[in-house]
């Protein structure tokens, strides 16, 4: 996958409102892992057409929960300091590992154990927690032992995706050809007519791997694509030449309806 790809996948946060680092994930087709420290702002989260599998440090036992793919953006949860790790797929990705279709998690930020059986789900927050006591007794700086920490919790988040991985079905070749195309900015009908479809399979193919249509897909991946180079110092009015929008009101437009602020404070990180 190329870098300008990987950037469109990336998952978008107010970054000024707290620490985040993110590393390509061993399950490949610009997958990531992702660690995020939340400050004492709003912790922005845009969409992107991803779904994560997440273990957050928030309560006292910590938490694997699941973000489906959001049509809005939505504000993460936890205090200032909450710590959390995750797992970002790539759009299409996530219901061969999770088992349920896209459009059921749409908006939602739901428990991995109403998902997965419960057990898998024990053994996976018991490793998590063990890799928490084992990082914490080391003699090393808070820091160190912070990213450490985070380091072995993203490795199994990993593993456990690849186990899930090894026996599901093959990608749908489909899936990349609707990625694809929205991003060139072919309409659905020219999408449909490229990889056989009709109109109507091609929108219910779109929700079960995406959690929306090749539509809204596209609108989510031209705002990524828009912020990418507008955090750049590119003028806006070039971003929305760039990016694939009418003008740069039609850029801004854009931007309020799915971010819920206009594109500058975005850029600024004020969040809320």
């Amino acid at each position: 996958m190329s870098e300008h790809r990987e950037r469109e996948h990336r998952k978008r946060e107010d970054r000024e409102c707290g620490a985040y680092r993110e590393r390509r994930a061993l399950i490949g087709r610009g997958a990531a892992v992702w660690t995020r420290t939340a400050g004492t702002g709003p912790q922005r989260v845009l969409p992107d057409g991803c779904t994560d599998l997440i273990w957050s440090e928030a309560g006292p036992d910590g938490e694997l929960l699941v973000a489906g793919p959001d049509t809005r953006a939505r504000l993460a949860p936890g205090p200032p300091g909450t710590r959390a790790v995750g797992l970002r797929f790539a759009p299409g990705q996530g219901p061969a590992v999770l088992g349920v279709p896209a459009h059921e998690l749409r908006d939602q930020l739901v428990p991995l154990a109403a998902l997965w059986p419960g057990a898998e789900v024990r053994r996976l927050a018991e490793r998590i927690a063990e890799a928490e006591r084992i990082a914490d007794a080391e003699r090393i700086a808070d820091a160190e032992r912070t990213a450490a920490r985070q380091a072995v919790q993203g490795r199994l988040l990993e593993d456990a995706a690849l186990g899930r991985l090894r026996t599901a079905e093959p990608p749908d070749p489909v899936l990349a050809a609707i990625v694809a195309g929205v991003s060139r900015g072919t309409g659905v009908a020219g999408i449909a007519a490229s990889v056989g479809l009709g109109e109507r399979q091609l929108h219910r193919r779109s929700l079960a791997a995406f959690g929306y249509g090749a539509k809204t897909l596209g609108r989510v991946l031209r705002l990524n694509r828009a912020l990418d180079l507008a955090r750049t110092g590119v003028p806006f009015a070039a971003v929305a030449a760039t990016a694939g929008y009418a003008d740069q009101a039609h850029l801004a437009r854009e931007v309020r309806t799915l971010t819920g602020v206009p594109l500058g404070r975005l850029l600024q990180g004020s969040g809320g």
